[in-house]
């Protein structure tokens, strides 16, 4: 039989029973539109990742101190340096607890945690092992000297205060960052327009800021009236010498988008005080060599705070672990995926295992008028594929149909041709695999016997 005969007999069957094609495509159709969206939400996780982590440099290491002190004045309690909250700076880190206390619209102000002297029970000496340490410029000097193998270090922190100016009609919270020169490069930062802040503003303690993309955009409408801007950060005027090209989220869930920053001893004098608990940033020079840089910081602190414990985080780990949860992720759905297609390629298998039984005599007839083997084996190999084909093309239909409802739950999808392929391959492939056996079988029957089946 030609092969132009086999299709057509297949299309004549499939045809004249639709709805048993579309009933026993379900499996098909479920597992196709997994496939395609597994690999969907795979790309747009490892996407997402590449986003978080694009400020960041894989040599990147955080050092920060946080106390374990409870002495505290009235019902503040103690704290770690103030207790704000953490900021994300791409590889300086920056990620400090910061400032001197909750912003109270009046910064500048010293934190009551810590065992400050003067308040709270305990001794003198319980209030000397429980003081703060906080990290300074010496210290990072200190490394940069001493350990071997970094290309950059910094140190920074971040607050929270009251910002006005510009189109707002009252003021809003937002992140103050204080940070040093070497922060903008260290970060990958772009300026959209304008200078990031300078060692002389930094020096003479200049009320100048740089502004992130939403800020700019939410005080003053566009980057351009933002840039010589002025806003008020705890009521007092700062002038905007720069603006941050959009950048997108970076790790610890905070945006340099949303964020203000300022020289470092700005804020320290007008904002936290001088009870900040910073992070200093070092950049190794080899990401293979992060290990013995750390080693090597651990050692060169060891020098200036003989029993402190130091918080050290490095990029590579935090890309790495996000990396394996979403590999972890995605073969969860793979095999979600692969679950479907075998539920639907055994109801495949049973509908053709029917369809022999009913269709016997149609073989036998098939045979006794000169049809081989190979051509009862194709033809019903080819209806199960053609079974597929209609799933696996639905499934992909369907994918793209529910996309839409996937990114409301804020899960990051990136549907692609390449994804939409694979989909259609795994559903051919699966019922040509399922409906295998059957077709072996209808091309096994004798024709004598297919033709007095009743």
């Amino acid at each position: 039989m030609k092969i132009s005969e086999i299709f057509r007999l297949v299309w004549l069957n499939l045809i004249q029973n639709k709805s048993k094609v579309l009933l026993t495509s379900v499996g098909i159709i479920v597992g196709s539109a997994t496939i395609m969206l597994v690999i969907a939400i795979g790309t747009g996780g490892k996407e997402e990742i590449a986003e978080q982590f694009k400020n960041l440099s894989a040599g990147a290491i955080d050092i920060s101190y946080e106390s374990n002190s409870s002495q505290g004045f009235g019902g503040f309690g103690g704290g770690n340096g103030g207790g704000m909250p953490s900021f994300g700076g791409g590889s300086s880190g920056g990620r400090s607890s910061g400032g001197g206390m909750p912003s109270f619209g009046g910064g500048g102000m010293p934190s009551f945690g810590g065992g400050f002297p003067g308040f709270g029970g305990g001794s003198d000496s319980d209030r000397m092992n429980q003081e703060n340490i906080v990290l300074s410029d010496s210290d990072v000097e200190d490394i940069k000297v001493f350990v071997p193998g970094i290309s950059d270090a910094t140190i920074s922190y971040s607050t929270t205060s009251t910002v006005d100016g510009g189109d707002l009609d009252e003021s809003v919270s937002k992140t103050i960052a204080g940070v040093k020169s070497n922060y903008a490069e260290m970060s990958n930062l772009e300026l959209a327009i304008g200078d990031f802040i300078t060692d002389e503003n930094d020096e003479l303690k200049e009320k100048v800021c740089v502004l992130g993309y939403d800020v700019a955009r939410e005080i003053f409408g566009s980057l351009y009236d933002a840039y010589d801007g002025t806003v008020y950060i705890d009521d007092r005027p700062y002038v905007v010498s720069g603006v941050i090209s959009q950048m997108g989220t970076v790790a610890s869930g905070i945006s340099p988008d949303s964020s203000i920053f300022i020289p470092y001893k700005t804020g320290s004098k007008y904002l936290t005080g001088s009870r900040i608990s910073p992070t200093i940033t070092v950049v190794a020079e080899d990401v293979d060599n992060v290990s013995a840089v750390m080693t090597n910081i651990t050692s060169v602190l060891a020098d200036s705070y003989p029993n402190a414990e130091f918080t050290m985080s490095d990029a590579g780990s935090k890309m790495e672990a996000a990396s394996k949860s979403n590999e972890t992720l995605t073969l969860l759905l793979y095999a979600m995926a692969a679950i479907v297609f075998a539920v639907g390629g055994i109801g495949i298998m049973n509908v053709l295992f029917v369809s022999v039984k009913e269709r016997t005599n149609e073989i036998g007839i098939l045979k006794a008028i000169g049809c081989s083997r190979k051509d009862i084996l194709m033809e019903f190999l080819f209806e199960a594929s053609g079974i597929s084909l209609v799933g696996a093309v639905m499934g992909v239909v369907v994918a793209l149909a529910i996309t839409p409802i996937i990114e409301q739950f804020n899960v990051r999808v990136s549907l692609s041709v390449a994804g939409a392929i694979i989909a259609l391959l795994f559903g051919i492939f699966t019922g040509s695999v399922f409906g295998f056996y059957p077709a072996y079988k209808a091309s096994r029957l004798i024709p004598v016997e297919a033709l007095n089946a009743e």
